[in-house]
């Protein structure tokens, strides 16, 4: 076998003909500007499916209730937004504000098709949440023609043929029903292609948004198929009750492998995962569509904490530092938001690691339902400050967020 020659094995004399022959291609190169990156094809795909930030506005508002609404965004060319970037069914736009001084960010599913796309819109759907400044601030000001600030289309609650089983279990509370909307009108457009029931859960019938529209599908599309689950009505045609296991068991196909995907409250969670337990179902095939922004510590039994009490929060970024208090029940990103530090966020569940921290010193707590940290993270003291609550005063080492 021939061995590679290196630097160190050339001759004094070929080491003077290569640099000889490397300076002759340098003088010999062409003199002209270098090109531009975004020339190359390859880059300007990226950057069509993966832009930094969307600029976006409002086309037109569809009022369902006094309390929720859906939006249909479309490019702002004059931002410098001229399309907008494809998705996968199932994943959500992360929503940048500014609410009296505060930036903040949310994420929303999108409850258009992907290829809505191609017709210039997304629908995004948002319900008013009890305590919500967000979800309060959209419904009360966005109108026809508000500029948006969005992220790229993000998250892992798709559908994948190889990880899922052939028939899904929809789970949906309240606007969680939105990225159902999702996978049902990609299956019936014939970009999905698997069985969808939805067992939608609501207190009423008038409050389950879509569910005519769900209807329709389900009649143009064998795959498509909807139950309504009232937990404050009862219904001729309607389930009622909660979705426990035992109206999951009635639907889902009795001999072969079902996913169970869920989008909707914590509360909803904290139910229906007891519930699923007493299925044995295989852990690969429950999704959860976890925006832990509305989590609530005191919930879980193994928390260690206080809920009531507050705590000082030390923020070092960028060389800077700034002491903050935090409330035990809130997480470190929503307090560094309260106080004007424009920290990193996205996903805001401690899945996409944007807001990756270093804990420096004291106590924290970290839901086991939303942590998705590495091994490497736990062990040298690195956290997701999205999903993490203060049991004691620390200091935390946080990235600025990016410019987008």
């Amino acid at each position: 076998m021939r061995k590679k020659s290196s630097i160190s094995s050339i001759s004094p004399a070929g080491f003077v003909k290569l640099l000889t022959n490397r300076l002759s291609a340098v003088n010999n190169s062409v003199d002209a500007p270098v090109k531009d990156l975004g020339a190359y094809y390859p880059n300007r795909l990226a950057e069509a499916l993966h832009p930094a930030v969307q600029h976006l506005k409002v086309r037109e508002i569809i009022e369902h209730s006094p309390d929720m609404k859906s939006f249909l965004l479309e490019a702002d060319p004059a931002r410098g937004t001229r399309r907008l970037a494809w998705f996968s069914a199932g994943q959500y736009l992360c929503v940048k504000l500014n609410v009296d001084g505060a930036t903040v960010s949310r994420p929303y599913s999108i409850a258009s098709a992907p290829r809505d796309t191609l017709d210039g819109v997304y629908r995004l759907t948002v319900k008013r949440v009890e305590g919500g400044i967000v979800s309060g601030y959209i419904l009360d000001h966005w109108q026809a023609g508000t500029e948006v600030t969005a992220s790229a289309p993000q998250g892992e609650f798709t559908y994948e043929r190889l990880r899922d089983a052939k028939t899904v279990i929809g789970i949906a509370g309240g606007s969680g029903v939105t990225p159902f909307r999702s996978f049902a009108r990609s299956i019936l457009q014939g970009d999905e292609d698997f069985n969808l029931i939805l067992l939608y859960g609501s207190r009423t019938y008038e409050d389950a948004v879509f569910t005519d529209e769900f209807k329709a599908m389900a009649k143009a599309d064998p795959r498509i198929k909807i139950v309504n689950v009232l937990s404050e009505e009862k219904k001729r045609g309607c389930c009622s009750g909660f979705i426990t296991a035992r109206v999951i068991k009635k639907y889902a196909p009795a001999e072969e492998d079902y996913s169970v995907f869920l989008c909707g409250p914590q509360a909803m969670y904290d139910f229906a995962d007891k519930e699923i337990e007493k299925l044995n179902i295989r852990r690969k095939f429950v999704r959860h569509e976890l925006f832990g922004e509305y989590f609530r510590p005191e919930r879980n039994a193994d928390y260690p904490g206080d809920a009531k009490g507050s705590y000082q929060v030390t923020v070092r970024m960028a060389g800077k530092e700034q002491t903050i208090s935090c409330a035990a029940d809130t997480t470190l990103l929503r307090a560094m938001e309260a106080a004007g530090i424009k920290a990193p966020s996205d996903c805001r569940s401690g899945r996409c690691g944007y807001c990756h921290s270093q804990l420096l010193s004291g106590e924290v707590y970290v839901p086991a339902s939303v942590d998705s940290r590495r091994e490497a993270d736990r062990i040298y003291g690195y956290i997701h400050p999205c999903c993490t609550f203060p049991l004691s005063d620390v200091v935390i080492d946080v990235p600025p967020a990016v410019e987008k």
